[in-house]
C-alpha cells in the first residue's frame, strides 16, 4: 500500500530527507513548512503524489487546516511525522522565559498538538503510526541543552503513554531518537541564549565549540535515516524507540551502564520509605 505521510518541518534536514525517501519510493506526502516555498520542488515533481501547505505547529487554525488539506486530497492519513522544531544551546539562567516558552511551543506542545489533530482520522481508520521526531538529547542530557532536552525528555514520556493509549485502535507509535546528523540543527535556526553569564561558560563553550565546529561533518546522513523511518513504518513489530547513530547507542549504553550502577548503591534506601505492612501492587494491572 502507497501510505500517505503528512510530515511537519519538510523545507530541511530531517523533514526534507524524509518527503524524498517517501516520494522517490511511491507513497504520497503532504509536506508542510512555514515557507512552503521551500519544498515547491518537491511538489513540481511529484504533482499526482504530493502537496505543499504552509504550517506554524504552534497555530491551531493551520494544524486544521493541514489536516482537512489531507483528508480531502488522499482520504486518509497514514503517518504523521511530527519533525518541526528547533535547537538551542545555552545554560539555562541565559534564556529568557519568552525563549523557553516559544522553545517548549515548538518542541513539545505543537507535537501534542498535531498528534491531537491527526487522532481522530486514524481512530476512524482504526489504523495509523506516529513518529515523534526526538532526539538522542530526550533520553540523555548534557549541559548546554537544558532547555532543548527538556522539551525532547517531554515528548518521550507523552510518547510512551500515547502508545499504549492508541494501541487498541490499531495505531502505532515510534520515537526517532537521532544522534550527530548533517542537519540544520546548529545552523541560523539553532536557537541563541538572550545573555551570557561568564561563569556558565566553562561548561558551555566546549559544547559550543563542538556544535557549531563540527556543522556539515556529524557523521549521520539525514537520507539514510529517512530510509530507517521508513523500515519501521513498514515493520509489522515497529519499535517504541529508534535510536539512530552509532554516537547515539554509544551514549545511551554509557547512560544505562550510568543509572545500573546508581540503582544497585541507593536501592536500599529508596525501597526502605514503604510503610511496613504495604503491600506492591501494578498499574493498571502490569
Amino acid at each position: 500500500m502507497n501510505r500517505i505521510y503528512l510530515i511537519t518541518g519538510t523545507s530541511s534536514g530531517f523533514g526534507r530527507a524524509l518527503a524524498e525517501a517517501v516520494l522517490e519510493r511511491g507513497g504520497c506526502a503532504v509536506l508542510t513548512a512555514r515557507k512552503p516555498e521551500a519544498v515547491s520542488d518537491l511538489v513540481d515533481r511529484y504533482r499526482d503524489r504530493a502537496i505543499g501547505l504552509r504550517l506554524d505547529v504552534t497555530d491551531d487554525e493551520e494544524r486544521k487546516s493541514a489536516v482537512n488539506a489531507a483528508v480531502t486530497r488522499f482520504g486518509r492519513i497514514d503517518v504523521l511525522v511530527n519533525n518541526a522544531g528547533r535547537g538551542s544551546l545555552g545554560a539555562a539562567e541565559e534564556f529568557s522565559s519568552a525563549q523557553i516558552r516559544k522553545a517548549m511551543e515548538v518542541n513539545f506542545f505543537g507535537a501534542i498538538e498535531m498528534t491531537r489533530a491527526v487522532l481522530p482520522t486514524m481512530r476512524k481508520q482504526r489504523r495509523g503510526h506516529i513518529l515523534n521526531i526526538s532526539s538522542v538529547g530526550g533520553r540523555v542530557n548534557i549541559g548546554g541543552f537544558s532547555l532543548y532536552g527538556a522539551a525532547k525528555f517531554a515528548l518521550e514520556g507523552f510518547s510512551e503513554a500515547l502508545r499504549d493509549e492508541v494501541a487498541p485502535l490499531g495505531i502505532r507509535v515510534t520515537l526517532v531518537e537521532p544522534g550527530a546528523f548533517r542537519t540544520g540543527f546548529a545552523g541560523d535556526s539553532n536557537m541563541r541564549p538572550e545573555t551570557t553569564i561568564d561563569e556558565y561558560q566553562p561548561v558551555i563553550e566546549p559544547v559550543r565549540q563542538y556544535l557549531y565546529g563540527n556543522s556539515g561533518r556529524q557523521p549521520g546522513d539525514p537520507h539514510k535515516a529517512a530510509l530507517a523511518m521508513i523500515q519501521v513504518v513498514e515493520a509489522k513489530h515497529p519499535p517504541l524507540r529508534l535510536l539512530l547513530g552509532a554516537d547515539a547507542y554509544q551514549l545511551m549504553e554509557s547512560k544505562t551502564r550510568e543509572m545500573t550502577e546508581e540503582l544497585a548503591v541507593w536501592r536500599g534506601v529508596g525501597e526502605s520509605t514503604a510503610y511496613a505492612d504495604a503491600e506492591m501492587r501494578g498499574i493498571g494491572g502490569q
